[in-house]
């Protein structure tokens, strides 16, 4: 069951050409993890059996039936059943994740702590949990526990060593109002018209989940033209959301009904624009700039008098791109530490210069250059 991108060709970095991208597995998905190469995927999304161990109907105060999840594939005999094959398909996944890949594994309360002690004993390590609250939780008929409002998201990396793994945060905190990003997420249940139905009206998979949560996990921690896997594809909300953002994706799912439902979704789906999904880059990739560039163009002059934000430091910009605090001259950092008693300061955001009746970052300079070099690129 392929699937051949529609719209632009995106480049993607793919170290395997014999991935079966844009794809759905059909079959048991440790044993399809296996024929996959090792080291070959970006980024992991798992939404595994829950474990509900949910007995007998619920029904909701007027007894009308409640449609609960009781289907066989989320049925095991035991706890420690549970665990040997979440041991097994967390290892069948780690082998595939690139070194720099990461995974994200979906649950609640019945397995979340399950899963998390597994990929600890592992070796994967975890970078956050992230809790989903929902907007519209089903309520707790019986009125005996707590309504079950949020589901929480593990996100690792392969081990503690790990490095060079995809968060986008610049641009993250840029779509937040400039505020960083935080690990609650508040999004509704999927339901309307997102809702896969059957021809019998029902829903078509028990647990799907909404594309607001997937694209901005996608959005998070992985790049246009990355290889997302999703072990436990289901009703392919993965894929759609790939397919829109222009990653790369490879389901795996066992149930044939649920497979098919996948692939007609994912057919429709239109990808967006080249431009609307262009990887913005991280202050951490772009070209590196030194103060003694920005001095030089005479974009902060020598003489220039620098202070912090609140004005409670000074320091004179130097011919050569240094800073003189009295008697001492060092660079942009080391100045900056010096004056706050600290062991060290980033100068470019530290250092400022009055524009009229504001103070402008010095870094504020910095990409000036950095966007004149891009247009002349």
């Amino acid at each position: 069951m392929a699937f051949q991108r529609n719209g632009a060709a995106l480049a993607a970095r793919i170290d395997a050409p014999s991935l079966p991208l844009d794809t759905i597995l059909l079959g048991d998905c440790i044993a399809e993890l296996e024929k996959l190469p090792a080291a070959s995927v970006d980024l992991v999304f798992a939404d595994p059996p829950y474990n509900l161990q949910l007995q007998g109907d619920l029904r909701r105060p007027d007894q009308s039936l409640v449609d609960a999840v009781d289907d066989a594939w989320d049925q095991f005999e035991s706890f420690q059943a549970y665990d040997a094959f979440t041991r097994a398909w967390l290892l069948a996944v780690r082998r595939v994740l690139k070194p720099t890949g990461t995974l994200w594994v979906i649950g609640s309360y019945h397995n979340i702590f399950r899963v998390g002690a597994s990929l600890q004993d592992l070796g994967y390590w975890i970078l956050n949990d992230v809790v989903w609250r929902k907007t519209n939780p089903m309520p707790n008929f019986r009125g005996r526990r707590f309504t079950n409002a949020h589901e929480t998201m593990i996100w690792a990396s392969r081990g503690a060593d790990a490095k060079g793994y995809t968060f986008n945060y610049e641009a993250l905190k840029a779509g937040n109002e400039d505020l960083q990003p935080r690990s609650d997420w508040l999004f509704p249940i999927c339901s309307g018209a997102e809702r896969l139905k059957g021809l019998d009206g029902r829903k078509a998979h028990p647990t799907q989940k909404p594309e607001a949560l997937l694209a901005r996990v996608l959005l998070s921690a992985s790049k246009p033209g990355d290889v997302v896997l999703d072990p436990f594809f289901g009703s392919g909300t993965t894929g759609a959301v790939a397919k829109r953002l222009g990653r790369h994706f490879i389901g795996v799912e066992r149930d044939r009904d649920y497979a098919a439902a996948a692939t007609a979704r994912i057919a429709a789906v239109v990808p967006e624009s080249e431009e609307s999904i262009a990887q913005a880059p991280a202050k951490r990739e772009a070209a590196r700039v030194a103060f003694a560039t920005v001095v030089e163009r005479g974009l902060v002059p020598p003489g220039t008098r620098l202070t912090d934000e609140r004005g409670r430091h000074e320091a004179i910009v130097r011919a050569d791109g240094t800073l003189g605090f009295g008697a001492v001259i060092g660079s942009i950092h080391r100045i900056g530490a010096i004056v706050q008693g600290r062991e060290a300061c980033n100068g470019w955001t530290f250092w400022h210069v009055a524009e009229g009746r504001t103070l402008k970052p010095i870094d504020a300079f910095r990409d000036v250059i950095r966007a004149e070099g891009a247009l002349a690129g």
